[in-house]
């Protein structure tokens, strides 16, 4: 009998599954996709605009084997089953690999699995189906969209700007860092002033006057408050009650990624890229097993299974107390719910268990997201809170405190949230009602601006706008920092010249359709394609008959940015030299370009290292052809020693070659020998 062939994305995935699945199958990968658009026709679109936006469809560079391979094996079986990932990208993947492969109705079956575990994907292909061409309009719409907004408004940035690219979900999320800015430039504080009683056990603040909001707005008035006051305080009202803290849900992609950025310090790229690490399969003692469900969602959806499971769980060692009730989503507006949200697929492989197999990184956001989901199944925390009010010459006074009376989700999440007491004295029980205060103290204060995006915050703002997909979130990140338009200056983006530049140009000429609603409807119209309420045809129609005549339009009226001239002539021509910007930094060159094509070779100044341990050159710093820097041999192409990490000019005490440093780490170049440098 013939084998049945799998046919995944990534390669990581192919040696479990097959093992799942046993020897009447053979799985292999696509290696993510295998097609893409061409840049053919109008404008290099690969989109046929006269033809209902005819895609045209070639093979990716490097596929060509790939596909061959997926040929021939797709011959030798009597079955074919597609099982890329869940989500409308692998969908897509899938009938690309349909239509290339030459797959006919009866020959192939869709199989789609949340996690890479046995039980899941063997019951997975017991439930096949066939290809959601819904799902896959959808995939396509966005690929269209995304390629006439960024080819059309890229060609337009190029030619007119500093600036390289422009797209439809970067440059609006690109908008929000710019309109951030300038309102911090536009605040003006607003000065204001506390006022502090000190007790021997804790401090109240003043917030009334006979009862009502108090502001002080100045030193004048502070003194005059002070003036008024007394060291003695009257015990007007102890308040206690008891307070539900409910834990959170779990995550979603863009809560992962916030949390991962805040206590994890990791980047959105950096925790997507562990993240597909953990979910495609980590080798354990005895098998490879992915560790969390698909980390590309917005749901916040538990499975039953899962939910039996860490209920049992939760009892056996916490105690039937501690079993709370499963969260629901109030979000409804462009939540995509054909998966989980993001978990561990076994509650019983807890991340002490795995730490052994695990990175220190894959550590810290396996353990973050396996204890936010168990902690989203536990029973509310129980606070008691004590508001205490104390009256001085009418000016009342408020100190407030706060003590876990039943710990809940906390006993296993407090690590994540700050669930330190703040103790009270029994201020009820005092014999006496006058407290009288050690000191009291006056502060000057002014109001903030607000704060600069973080990639967290800016995460979260997209989401709650309704800006991109969980997928997007991260590469919008990256091309923002890439480009040059926002830099990341103590965690917190701040635009460029270039950032502030672009984002004038675009709201000049397309405010209509680069902005936070018009994306998010976009969304929805998406949303709606992948659901088969919504004519995709028509959506791509409507939204090139609005943005074309825009694009033309930009081009006649948006004047060029004229090059900052040097002050030099061309020595070729006698031409101005201008600064111009390219791939790795400005440069000089004629503004006679393309006529005369000089560019000024630039004196770089030479940084030596030491000495060269394979001949009588400099050690030097240098700078590869993709801008990274290296250190090499000044004696190059004659002697071709190079380091990426800088040489420290020391041999190593163990094989004699350099040694290097990176990260207050001194190491061999050869060897595996370390240090901590002192």
């Amino acid at each position: 009998m013939s084998k049945s062939l799998v046919i995944v994305e990534s390669p990581s995935k192919t040696k479990p599954i097959e093992k799942y699945l046993g020897s009447d199958y053979k799985v292999l990968s696509s290696k993510g996709h295998v097609r893409d658009l061409s840049t053919h026709g109008k404008y290099g679109l690969g989109v046929d605009l006269e033809n209902d936006f005819r895609p045209d469809y070639i093979t990716m560079k490097g596929k060509k084997s790939v596909i061959d391979e997926l040929k021939r094996e797709a011959k030798k079986c009597d079955h074919v089953y597609l099982a890329t990932d869940p989500d409308r990208e692998g969908e897509a993947i899938s009938w690309h690999l349909q239509d290339v492969l030459g797959l006919k109705e009866n020959d192939y079956d869709r199989v789609v699995f949340n996690e890479i575990t046995k039980n899941t994907v063997v019951d997975a292909f017991n439930h096949v189906r066939k290809i959601d061409k819904n799902l896959v309009n959808s995939q396509e719409t966005r690929r269209i969209l995304d390629r006439i907004i960024g080819f059309r408004l890229s060609r337009l940035i190029q030619s007119k700007t500093d600036g390289s690219s422009a797209g439809r979900v970067q440059s609006v999320a690109l908008k929000l860092i710019v309109d951030r800015e300038r309102e911090i430039s536009a605040f003006n504080p607003e000065e204001y002033w506390t006022i502090e009683a000190i007790f021997p056990e804790f401090t109240a603040e003043l917030f009334n006057y006979n009862h009502k909001d108090f502001k002080i707005n100045n030193e004048i008035e502070a003194n005059e408050v002070l003036d008024a006051l007394s060291n003695a305080f009257e015990i007007e009202s102890v308040d206690k009650k008891t307070r539900q803290k409910q834990s959170k849900p779990p995550y979603t992609t863009s809560t992962m990624q916030q949390d991962a950025s805040s206590k994890l310090n990791f980047n959105a790229k950096k925790t997507m890229q562990i993240a597909q690490k953990l979910y495609e399969g980590i080798e354990l003692e005895d098998d490879t097993v992915g560790l969390i469900t698909y980390m590309r969602t917005d749901s916040i959806r538990l499975s039953n299974d899962f939910i039996a499971s860490t209920y049992k769980f939760i009892e056996a060692k916490y105690g039937k107390e501690y079993i709370g009730h499963v969260k629901e989503s109030k979000k409804t507006e462009n939540v995509q719910d054909a998966h989980e949200g993001i978990r561990p697929t076994s509650i019983n492989r807890t991340p002490e268990s795995v730490k052994p197999f695990l990175s220190n990184d894959e550590f810290k956001l396996y353990r973050m997201i396996y204890y936010r989901a168990l902690a989203s199944l536990m029973k509310n925390a129980t606070t008691i809170n004590t508001t205490v009010i104390l009256d001085n010459n009418n000016y009342q006074f408020k100190a407030t405190g706060q003590i876990i009376d039943f710990d809940g989700y906390l006993k296993v999440y407090k690590d994540y949230e700050d669930t330190k007491d703040k103790i009270l004295p029994p201020l009820e029980e005092y014999n006496s009602k006058i407290l009288v205060s050690k000191e009291i103290n006056k502060e000057q204060h002014f109001t903030q601006p607000p704060s600069r995006y973080t990639e967290a915050k800016l995460i979260k703002e997209m989401e709650e706008l309704g800006i991109g997909r969980p997928s997007t979130y991260a590469t919008t990140m990256d091309i923002i920092k890439k480009r040059g338009y926002a830099n990341l200056v103590e965690k917190k983006f701040i635009p460029t010249d270039i950032g502030f530049e672009i984002t004038d140009k675009l709201q000049e000429f397309f405010s209509h359709l680069i902005n936070v609603e018009y994306t998010a409807n976009m969304e929805t119209d998406l949303d709606k394609i992948a659901e088969g309420n919504q004519d995709y045809i028509k959506v791509l129609r409507e939204f090139y008959n609005e943005f074309e005549p825009s694009v033309k339009n930009a081009f006649d009226a948006m004047p060029k940015k004229e090059a900052e001239k040097t002050g030099e002539d061309c020595p070729e021509c006698g031409s101005p030299l201008v600064i111009r910007k390219g791939k790795y930094g400005e440069f000089t060159a004629c503004s006679n370009y393309p006529k005369c094509k000089y560019i000024k070779q630039e004196e770089r100044q030479i940084t030596e290292i030491c000495d060269c341990p394979k001949c009588d050159g400099k050690i030097v710093e240098k700078k590869s052809k993709k801008g990274k820097v290296f250190y090499g041999c000044n004696n190059y192409p004659k002697c071709k020693e190079a380091y990426w990490d800088k040489p420290i000019g020391k041999k190593c005490p163990e094989c004699g070659s350099m040694l290097t440093e990176k990260k207050n780490t001194i190491k061999c170049s050869s060897c595996d020998y370390k240090s901590d440098t002192e």
